[in-house]
């Protein structure tokens, strides 16, 4: 049996390996509990079985249905991915702060807008300063209604060395 589909085949095994390795660290790790009693490795244990599962379904079709140009993979589009990856860190050292190299929490506005930004630059010829203040004011006016007022999260929000009071 061939491979009709590579694309597929590939994000099957992805899939399947990181379901494994998520119901096999939540079985190993915590309590799993049964379905009426659930331990804290219940859910992350279900969930990484349903992903095995779903990853399995890909890799059956991908041997089984046939695409038009082969599902051949593609070069690794470099750019998009470190912005994406770039971003996301940059978010969690926004926000947190790196006390070991004396870098204060930013917080959560900040790092919203630093996400955006780059996130925004992974699609350079789509970027435009307007795109990147509609988007990241939306985000940052949702996140502060949502975590800080409805949820009562203690996130930082503006950074640590301005005092409002």
């Amino acid at each position: 049996m061939s491979i009709k589909s590579q694309k597929d085949f590939t994000s099957g095994v992805m899939f399947t390996l990181t379901g494994a390795a998520f119901a096999w660290s939540s079985a190993t790790e915590f309590t799993v509990g049964t379905a009426s009693q659930m331990g804290p490795g219940y859910f992350p244990l279900v969930l990484g079985l349903l992903l095995v599962l779903l990853g399995g379904f890909i890799m059956f079709f991908s041997l089984v249905v046939e695409t038009p140009d082969g599902g051949l993979i593609g070069d690794i589009a470099w750019r998009p991915l470190l912005c994406i990856l770039g971003a996301n860190l940059l978010f969690g050292v926004f926000l947190g702060g790196l006390p070991m190299l004396g870098l204060p929490s930013m917080g959560i506005i900040a790092a919203i807008y630093v996400l955006c930004g780059l996130a925004l630059l992974a699609d350079a010829a789509s970027f435009t300063f307007k795109r990147w203040l509609v988007l990241a004011s939306v985000l940052a006016l949702g996140s502060y209604l949502v975590f800080i007022r409805l949820l009562n999260l203690p996130l930082p929000l503006w950074p640590d060395f301005i005092k409002l009071n």
